[in-house]
């Protein structure tokens, strides 16, 4: 399990390309590695991986492809940072929302608009799937527990704070960046139960 709250961005040193695999070799420093085990889950821009070799600060994750194919991390070269978070221990605060690290889908940033103090940035999704947002609910965004703002069409907005931009990716992020979307479990679970009674009804 995950809660959503990226603890830094780590850079990829080396992506070992084989037919229908990869091996991504990350550069963890200080707590990003602190007690780190092989077979230890960490999330990469929200998606669980699971640590495969430890060479020192060189830390070793396959990537099968049903991964490379549904997240963005295919599509990463050397040099490229990750968003990172450690997986939750039992006790630990929930600072963000219960996520995973299973990714739902792939969205596309279309606007990015910038302020003193904070920025925004429009997201845009498969209109199937937009019943999964809500306005003032949780997502998951490249590994990142955010409250989703404005809800239009087939397109959503989230503001992040200079803390959020400094910490993780989306302080760089720009128009036509695609991200790793993680729905809240907690809001699928509702949409899809409630969707399953209304059919129900409607057969009965």
């Amino acid at each position: 399990m995950f809660t959503g709250i990226v603890q830094g961005t780590a850079k990829i040193v080396h992506i070992d390309k084989k037919e229908r695999f990869q091996t991504h070799i990350v550069e963890l420093q200080g707590h990003l590695a602190q007690g780190l085990e092989i077979g230890a889950s960490v999330a990469h821009n929200g998606c669980c991986l699971t640590v495969t070799k430890i060479e020192g600060e060189q830390v070793s994750f396959d990537l099968m492809q049903a991964t490379l194919a549904l997240t963005n991390l295919g599509e990463l070269t050397s040099g490229d940072c990750v968003n990172i978070e450690r997986a939750a221990k039992f006790g630990d605060e929930i600072g963000g929302h219960s996520m995973s690290g299973h990714i739902s889908l792939m969205g596309q940033i279309v606007e990015v608009l910038d302020t003193p103090n904070n920025r925004t940035i429009w997201f845009e999704v498969p209109e199937g799937s937009m019943k999964y947002v809500l306005s003032k609910g949780y997502i998951g965004l490249d590994g990142c527990s955010l409250t989703i703002g404005e809800v239009t069409d087939n397109r959503f907005s989230v503001h992040l704070i200079p803390e959020t931009l400094q910490r993780t990716l989306f302080g760089g992020r720009k128009v036509g960046d695609k991200v790793n979307i993680e729905f809240d479990p907690q809001t699928q679970a509702i949409v899809d139960t409630v969707e399953r009674v209304l059919a129900a009804k409607h057969l009965a």
